[in-house]
């Protein structure tokens, strides 16, 4: 027994445990971790099954304008809003500096007076490319501050790969989901460019899209797929053309000719999250869906979506068991609708009447789980679930809007400074108005000044001859230095001899220093004999 308890006391370490604590029993611990493991696996339960509701139990609305917002991203986090539209301005919304009032904190106008067609935030979410329907795409920051923007081309080239950038108006813009630095943009002029954010005085790439009669096709829209490796291109023609971005860009790697309509244009391209499917709307009124594997036919069609803007969008959910688009009004219609539609049958899952107008911009953020949309009347809609999505509308919502007090009180007495009593005090600076009503009553500041008096002349004036400086001078020098007409001008210039001999200023001094001396004749006694009584003149030599 002694041995037992020596044992007993060498496995306890440390001073003794006080009386009554009893250590947990094993069991009960294996309790507690098989309820950890079972609350973990309840969790991704939870999380697999958090895209099954449509997260469309709440809603908010914000303003953008009075125009359509045909431009519309969210910032990979899912903590800023960008809007654009037919007014030409671009606003920014933020969820978390946001109140109830639901007001944007900027607004710009990036592109002066050309319509906003695309937004899109880079895979980081620092900087925004702007796609309008000017020639230039212009980078943005998250605070609507220009960092950059492309060069434009030289229209009188009629090659476009010697043109470093684009010519005519610009139709679409996507980032590089991989590569923060790297975008492309399609314009009017048959090109789709890959651009380089380091240097954006050339494009990176050159893709030509052409019809089925080798003539230049117009790319409406353009997407990179989710792994980089294909750039794809949606045309007027009703076209899809690939290229893969491993391979030279001169040839396409897949083309779908009559992926639409012919003549139709394709408004959107949509990859999936697994890669295995591509989605296009187009203004044919329909919907398709295609396996990347399989371009020869689409996995099904929905048709009769009725779409009036070439912008109009179409997304898969975060889940890829979801398609959706939006549809715009037709005649006699007043709600636009958000159609929602299984991946697997086509089948209709979900209609959503949105706004007064047609729905032109809509997705499915992943983070948040809340879907956003914008429509012709110029509201964006923000749809949410306070169980199933995070942060986004539900920060904003909670938040009371601010209230500002109109009056104040004075706690502590009033110091007055000596300059402030109304002795030292400086006059208020009117308005212009009041300056102006003030002086029309001074007479002397009100005083009208004479106007020139013309033909025969009035109130004992007498009217000018002439308005110019050469009949000034006529008519005066001929007041001041009137000569008559009948007076001998000989008379008149010996009348000032005499003051001229007296007095010699302006003739003789000037001569005095420069003229010789004359030398007169000396008289002789022959002179003298002829005319004794007379004298000879001198006669200077």
């Amino acid at each position: 027994a002694n041995e037992d308890d020596s044992d007993s006391d060498s496995d306890l370490i440390g001073p003794p445990l006080p009386p009554g604590f009893q250590l947990e029993s094993e069991t009960k611990e294996d309790t507690e971790e098989r309820s950890d493991d079972e609350l973990s696996d309840e969790d991704d339960d939870e999380s697999n099954s958090r895209y099954d509701v449509l997260p469309i139990s709440h809603e908010i609305e914000l303003i953008h304008g009075s125009k359509s917002v045909t431009a519309l991203a969210l910032d990979p986090n899912g903590s800023r809003v960008v809007s654009g539209g037919l007014d030409y301005e671009m606003k920014f919304w933020d969820f978390q500096g946001m109140d109830s009032s639901l007001q944007s904190f900027r607004s710009i106008t990036p592109c002066e007076c050309h319509a906003i067609k695309n937004l899109e935030f880079s895979a980081n979410g620092d900087v925004i490319l702007v796609i309008s329907g000017a020639c230039i795409a212009k980078i943005v920051d998250r605070d609507g501050f220009v960092k950059g923007e492309t060069i434009k081309g030289d229209q009188y080239i009629t090659d476009m790969n010697h043109t470093r950038g684009h010519v005519a108006m610009l139709n679409d813009g996507g980032w590089n989901p991989r590569d923060k630095g790297q975008f492309a943009t399609c314009s009017n002029d048959g090109t789709c460019r890959l651009w380089d954010i380091q240097n954006l005085k050339t494009h990176k790439s050159v893709l030509k899209p052409r019809s089925s009669g080798g003539l230049r096709a117009i790319p409406n829209t353009c997407r990179y797929t989710r792994n980089t490796e294909l750039v794809s291109v949606g045309c007027n023609d009703g076209s899809v053309q690939m290229w893969d971005t491993r391979r030279s860009l001169i040839n396409t790697s897949a083309i779908v000719r009559e992926a639409h309509t012919k003549g139709s244009e394709i408004t959107s391209i949509q990859f999936s999250y697994d890669g295995n499917c591509l989605l296009t709307r187009g203004t044919d009124d329909a919907l398709k869906l295609w396996d990347m594997k399989m371009l020869k036919k689409p996995i099904f069609e929905i048709k009769e979506l009725f779409n009036r803007f070439s912008m109009t969008d179409c997304f898969f959910s975060p889940d890829d068991r979801l398609i959706g688009t939006g549809v715009s009004c037709l005649k006699g219609e007043e709600l636009g609708r958000l159609m929602m539609y299984s991946r697997d049958n086509a089948e209709l899952k979900h209609e959503i009447p949105v706004s007064k107008g047609a729905v032109i911009r809509s997705s499915w953020h992943p983070k948040l789980n809340q879907i956003i949309c914008g429509s012709s009347n110029g509201a964006v809609k923000v749809y949410y679930d306070p169980n199933r999505s995070d942060r986004g509308a539900k920060l904003c919502v909670v938040k009371h809007k601010r209230k500002y007090r109109e009056s104040y009180e004075n706690i502590e007495q009033q110091i007055i400074a000596p300059h402030a009593l109304p002795l030292f005090k400086t006059e208020r600076k009117k308005s212009y108005r009041l300056q102006m009503l003030k002086a029309r009553k001074d007479p002397i500041k009100s005083r009208r000044p004479e106007l020139p008096v013309t033909g025969p002349g009035q109130g004992g004036r007498i009217a000018s001859a002439g308005n110019t400086f050469a009949s000034f001078i006529a008519r005066n020098l001929g007041v001041k230095n009137k000569i008559d007409d009948n007076e001998d001008p000989r008379e008149a210039i010996l009348r000032h001899a005499k003051e001229a001999a007296e007095n010699p200023y302006w003739v003789s001094p000037a001569y005095a220093a420069t003229q010789p001396k004359p030398v007169f004749a000396a008289e002789t006694k022959e002179d003298d004999e002829d005319e004794p009584s007379a004298k000879r003149p001198h006669i200077p030599v």
